[in-house]
């Protein structure tokens, strides 16, 4: 008698049970021996190899309880519940290193809760729904991972190197502009630097405020004002002072304030880049968390230039001004707002800005320190 094919058979597991997904459908009159140690099943269905007879058996690695475990038929596949004897976490599904192709883990059920907990508990009293059971035993799902499909898949991870590499790519470009028109045309330059890399500037700019949302999905760590903070400030200089005023577009304090910028994310996106790869270059990391000793005074200062500057062309054209009478009885003078934004945002801006960094600094590089010094 010819071997009857075998369906395929997804697994995942919790500490307690081990639940398997039978991928057929139409389940005809399953004949199914559950013990302690094994399970044989089978029967017809539709499958992979379309209408037939299928059959598979499997020595578990661990023991089951039968009287606590369970299955059912449903239109698309036949699930089981296995409970186990003891609560612990198997390294894998069968008693043999050798995992026959049919068997696959099923990646979904690997990242849910047990379906058994009621419902008051789902509710959010006091359960731990929606935890991450990938994370609770990270080196056990990463092998198996690995050993079904060859790599781990980590898409969070490869979105940061790409969005990192982007934007490496697109402030060298920018840096690469400027200095090549400045050592060709020398202090002429600056005046067409925004025609130059205005619109690159304003890609990259708009693309960093994915940062801010970053550390409210869990891509990154560290806090959400901060990252608002320092991209806010940065898109109001760059597309209501410079942007929305031609006449500023031409001053060489544009091409300092690009310099600032682009010398600053040259180095802190190549970092990110070897954090993500769990690589640590110690210039590097000094690098990252020294350079903004200088260039953020000098970028403040620049960006205070601008807004300065900028006050009396506001006041000219009205730009940005709500003036009274109107349907909304509103009123909003921009250069007033501008004045305010000096007062009160750049040099205590600045203030807290350093402030973070000297404090993120000493933790950096001490740890760096300690880490060299038991190395």
């Amino acid at each position: 008698m010819p071997e009857l094919p075998s369906p395929f058979v997804y697994w995942a597991q919790t500490e307690t049970q081990v639940t398997l997904k039978v991928d057929l459908t139409d389940a005809k009159d399953p004949a199914v021996d559950l013990k302690e140690t094994s399970l044989k099943f089978v029967a017809n269905g539709q499958g992979a190899r379309g209408p037939h007879s299928y059959a598979f058996s499997l020595d578990f690695h661990s023991a089951i309880d039968p009287e606590e475990s369970s299955y059912k038929v449903v239109d698309r596949q036949v699930d089981f519940t296995l409970r186990k004897k003891s609560n612990d976490w198997w390294p894998r599904l069968t008693s043999r290193p050798q995992k026959p192709a049919w068997l696959k883990i099923d990646f979904d059920k690997w990242q849910s809760q047990d379906p058994d907990v009621d419902e008051d508990k789902a509710q959010g009293n006091g359960s731990e729904v929606g935890r991450d059971i990938s994370k609770d035993y990270p080196y056990t799902y990463d092998k198996l991972h690995r050993e079904e499909l060859g790599y781990k898949r980590d898409f969070k991870k490869v979105y940061l190197v790409l969005y990192n590499l982007c934007q490496f790519v697109g402030f060298s470009y920018i840096l690469a502009v400027m200095g090549i028109r400045y050592s060709r045309d020398g202090p002429d330059s600056m005046m067409g630097t925004y025609e130059a890399v205005g619109t690159a500037m304003k890609f990259v700019q708009l693309l960093q405020f994915l940062e801010v949302m970053h550390p409210l999905f869990g891509y990154t760590k560290g806090g959400f004002s901060t990252a608002l903070f320092q991209v806010g400030g940065r898109a109001i200089i760059l597309f209501c002072m410079i942007e929305s005023e031609h006449r500023m577009q031409t001053k060489p304090v544009v091409f300092y304030v690009f310099l600032v910028w682009s010398t600053v994310e040259i180095v802190r996106y190549p970092y990110y880049l070897t954090q993500l790869f769990k690589t640590e270059f110690s210039f590097l990391t000094w690098l990252r968390y020294t350079i903004w000793m200088p260039l953020y005074p000098l970028g403040f200062l620049c960006e205070g230039i601008i807004v300065l500057r900028n006050i009396p062309y506001f006041e000219e054209t009205n730009k940005f001004t709500v003036a009274l009478p109107n349907e909304w009885n509103f009123a909003f003078h921009f250069p007033s707002a501008m004045r305010i934004y000096l007062l009160l945002l750049c040099l205590p801006g600045m203030y807290t800005m350093m402030s973070h960094m000297n404090r993120v600094r000493y933790q950096k590089l001490s740890k760096t320190n300690v880490k060299r010094k038991y190395d």
